[in-house]
C-alpha cells in the first residue's frame, strides 16, 4: 500500500521538531481532520537555511512533511514557492489516493510559513503566495463537516 520511501519518511522523518530562532511559523490543517502541519522557517538572504516541522496525524502526513522540508532546506524562498504537492508525492514513489489530501497539506504548510515570512517583513503575501486553504480536502480525510 505505501511505498518504501513513504515508511522510511514516517518511520525516520527528517526536521522533526521546532526552531527557536524561527522567522516564519506556518500552521494548516484542521483538528476534526485529524492532520496539522506546522512548519518553522529560518530564512537568511531570502534562503530557507533551516526547516522543521510538527505533524499532527496519520503516517502519510508525518512522510509527507518529512519529504516537503527535504525538497525545501537550502532553497530559495522562489524555489520553495514551486513546490507542489504533485512533486512531494513523486518525491515518495506515490500515495494511495485517500492519502493524496496528505500532500496538499504539506504544499499549503509551506505556502503558510512563507505567508507568514512576508507578513513579517510587513508585505502582504497573498498575491506572492496565493490564497492559503485551510480546510480538510473532501469526504477521505474523515471530516464530519461536509
Amino acid at each position: 500500500m505505501y511505498s518504501e520511501k513513504v515508511m522510511d519518511h514516517f518511520t525516520n522523518p527528517r526536521n522533526v521538531g521546532e526552531l527557536a530562532d524561527a522567522n516564519a511559523i506556518g500552521e494548516v490543517g484542521n483538528a476534526k481532520c485529524g492532520d496539522i502541519m506546522k512548519m518553522y522557517f529560518k530564512i537568511d538572504k531570502n534562503v530557507i537555511v533551516d526547516v522543521k516541522f510538527k505533524t499532527f496525524g496519520c503516517g502519510a502526513a508525518v512522510a509527507t512533511s518529512s519529504m516537503a522540508t527535504e525538497l525545501i532546506k537550502g532553497k530559495t524562498i522562489e524555489e520553495a514557492l514551486k513546490l507542489t504537492n504533485k512533486a512531494v508525492v513523486e518525491a515518495l514513489d506515490g500515495l494511495p489516493p485517500v492519502k493524496v489530501h496528505c500532500s496538499v497539506l504539506a504544499e499549503q504548510a509551506v505556502k503558510a510559513t512563507i505567508a507568514d515570512y512576508y507578513t513579517r517583513q510587513g508585505i502582504d503575501p497573498e498575491p506572492i503566495v496565493g490564497k492559503i486553504e485551510e480546510h480538510c480536502h473532501g469526504d477521505e480525510c474523515g471530516c464530519s463537516t461536509h
